[in-house]
């Protein structure tokens, strides 16, 4: 029999500052084609969307969702998945971008302080609200894209507590049915990649020593069996993904901090700044003081321009 055909996993990397985690992608360029892609993708970030219009159908690996007009999608980090239209459609959404740890962190009790914050153990709620069922929820997704579209004095804080309270909501629902159905267990939903754990480990602690092994445990996999998954889902082997992910989080602190080159290499988990500045230069196609400097200089044009055009950084297509 021959081997299926190995579908690369597409990841879509998008730039958060720290000081304020959130990207807002919205506008009538945001319509989402009829036709499936074939593939699935994943973020690093948690994505909030919006329908505006239209209907069709948002696929998971192994479940199948319909989406409508007004309804509101929560996908965390690390999720795979896919949407298009119905046919002879354009759906019009908009999406915020955003990282619950580094937004909300300081404003939760300290109660709170052991509880997922990244939005993972969602996976027994919905990823679709809709209007009518969840009004609060499609308001408080509504604000808080407005907020960000007008950039009025103090939207950043605005927009926070819209998210905040939006947040808040969903975790209450997900408190309530872990209540309701205590022999529900909790961790990393079925409908994940068989690597999602060691994607969910490397985003956790890119900043330490990884091999292959550890990575691999955190999926119950022998090394060899999640090397070769790992490159059939992801199209690269796990440890070049790392050193990618070492250096979008450098690209961020560089960007955001005035932190020296020697220190964001060691805070990125290299070991040395040669290896640190010969991978950035291969990734990046320039110095890491290089790219610090066009940052500098682009800063306003690159606010819109949230998602890197690298393999696996895709903007939507158009047709």
């Amino acid at each position: 029999m021959a081997r299926r055909k190995n579908v690369i996993t597409e990841y879509r990397s998008y730039f958060l500052p720290l000081h304020f985690p959130v990207v807002l992608l919205a506008g009538d360029y945001w319509r989402i084609s009829d036709k499936p892609s074939g593939r699935l993708h994943f973020h690093n970030c948690l994505e909030l969307g919006v329908c505006h219009s239209d209907s069709g159908k948002m696929e998971f690996f192994g479940k199948t969702y319909t989406f409508k007009k007004g309804d509101v999608t929560c996908i965390p980090r690390n999720i795979p998945h896919t949407t298009y239209s119905a046919p002879g459609t354009k759906s019009h959404w908009s999406y915020i971008f955003l990282d619950p740890e580094l937004l909300f962190a300081k404003f939760l009790p300290s109660a709170w302080r052991n509880f997922d914050l990244s939005m993972y153990s969602f996976h027994n709620c919905n990823f679709i609200f809709g209007q009518q069922e969840y009004p609060d929820i499609y308001s408080l997704a509504v604000q808080a894209i407005e907020e960000l579209k007008k950039q009025e004095t103090g939207y950043q804080l605005s927009a926070q507590g819209l998210l905040l309270s939006l947040y808040i909501k969903l975790y209450r629902m997900q408190y309530l049915e872990a209540k309701a159905n205590p022999d529900i267990e909790s961790g990393i939903p079925e409908y994940s990649l068989p690597i999602t754990a060691a994607l969910n480990y490397i985003e956790n602690y890119y900043d330490q020593p990884l091999t292959i092994e550890q990575l691999a445990e955190q999926c119950h996999l022998s090394a060899t069996h999640f090397r070769r998954t790992f490159h059939d889902i992801i199209g690269m082997p796990p440890l070049e993904y790392l050193n990618i992910t070492r250096i979008m989080k450098a690209c961020v602190l560089l960007r955001s901090t005035q932190d020296t080159i020697l220190s964001i290499a060691e805070q990125t988990g290299f070991q040395s700044i040669s290896s640190f500045n010969r991978l950035f230069g291969r990734i990046m196609q320039m110095s890491p003081r290089e790219y610090r400097k066009q940052m500098l200089q682009a800063d306003e044009q690159l606010r819109n321009q949230s998602i890197l055009e690298y393999s696996g950084w895709l903007f939507p297509e158009k047709e």
